[in-house]
């Protein structure tokens, strides 16, 4: 059984070192614990003092391209390794590194194929009360959307099972998180939390710069990430909404045609029925979406097929693959 943790850093050299250091070099269950750093196209010696620490793989992006295709660029290089079992953490040790035997066991187990590290915000002393606030609603969102039981949801500490990894195809360029349960959710997979530690913030949050810009990005992702797994209940709503509007302002002129002064409400009927039109072609899209996403889950399933047959050739593979100590991505 191997274990691979995945570290995606952008100029984290300084706090890089106490993340590693922190990590644990055995557990019980599993044969095998390596670690992969994705440098994604930091400027400072991230990927050096990777190596100085004796990092097992380093993945670097030539730019910056974000945490979320980091995070994918990670999970696509652990399964090529033969990763059985794959866990995510920060590069700023703000989760406690020995809690990572938490995280896998009910992977080992067979009792989940998604495991969330929970903070436990609430009582959390190392976040503050607006924080703690954002985080429970966040958490409520997304686990309506996800239609999962799942109370820290933006949680980067979590452990995925090697089936699970294969399925999952991160599309935003904003955060993982949050696209990611919705995606397990959806495709349901079992998914538990447990709660773990957390070590206090040594520098203020690099995947965002304020409050509303956080809020209105993981808003985004949210409604793109459930839209692209329920396009016809979402377009249907959206167009139902514009429609039963539009009802109202066409019933207004119908009242007033009927008494004899119709001449007079025009305005409502036109009003009425552009907001009706509107709602007829929201349904209309919405069918067109949801064939398109019903292509998307073939190509998905494409996808995961392949990942099996590579796995498939690797294992017969009889020659030692040799450990990769600096990858540069395209």
């Amino acid at each position: 059984m191997k274990l691979i943790i995945q570290i995606p850093c952008f100029n984290e050299a300084e706090s890089l070192p106490e993340t590693l250091v922190a990590l644990p070099r055995q557990i019980e269950g599993i044969d095998t614990i390596e670690i992969l750093v994705i440098d994604d196209g930091s400027s400072d010696n991230t990927s050096d003092v990777a190596k100085r620490f004796g990092v097992h793989h380093i993945l670097r992006h030539r730019t910056n391209r974000g945490l979320a295709a980091a995070f994918q660029s990670g999970i696509n290089k652990a399964l090529a390794e033969g990763a059985d079992i794959i866990v995510n953490t920060d590069a700023d040790n703000q989760y406690e590194g020995q809690d990572i035997g938490k995280l896998v066991r009910p992977v080992l187990a067979g009792d989940a194929d998604v495991v969330i590290g929970d903070r436990g915000v609430r009582d959390n002393e190392h976040f503050g009360k607006f924080k703690r606030l954002l985080q429970r609603l966040g958490s409520a969102t997304v686990k309506k959307l996800s239609n999962t039981d799942i109370t820290d949801a933006v949680s980067g500490f979590r452990a995925v099972s090697r089936a699970a990894a294969q399925k999952i195809n991160i599309t935003s360029s904003f955060s993982y998180t949050t696209e990611m349960l919705i995606q397990a959710g959806r495709k349901r997979m079992s998914i538990v939390s447990v709660p773990v530690r957390t070590n206090g913030a040594v520098r203020p949050s690099r995947l965002f710069t304020s409050i509303p810009q956080f809020i209105m990005n993981q808003c985004a992702t949210m409604i793109r990430a459930y839209a692209m797994y329920n396009p016809l209940k979402v377009f249907v709503v959206a167009g139902g909404i514009a429609a039963l509007i539009g009802a109202i302002p066409i019933l207004r002129f119908l009242y007033f045609f009927m008494i004899g002064q119709g001449s007079g409400h025009i305005q409502s009927l036109v009003i009425g029925g552009s907001l009706l039109t509107l709602g007829i072609i929201a349904t209309m899209f919405g069918a067109v979406a949801d064939l398109v996403g019903r292509n998307r889950q073939l190509l998905e399933q494409t996808l995961e097929r392949l990942r099996h047959v590579e796995d498939a050739l690797a294992s017969r593979d009889d020659v030692p693959e040799a450990e990769s100590k600096d990858i540069r991505a395209v």
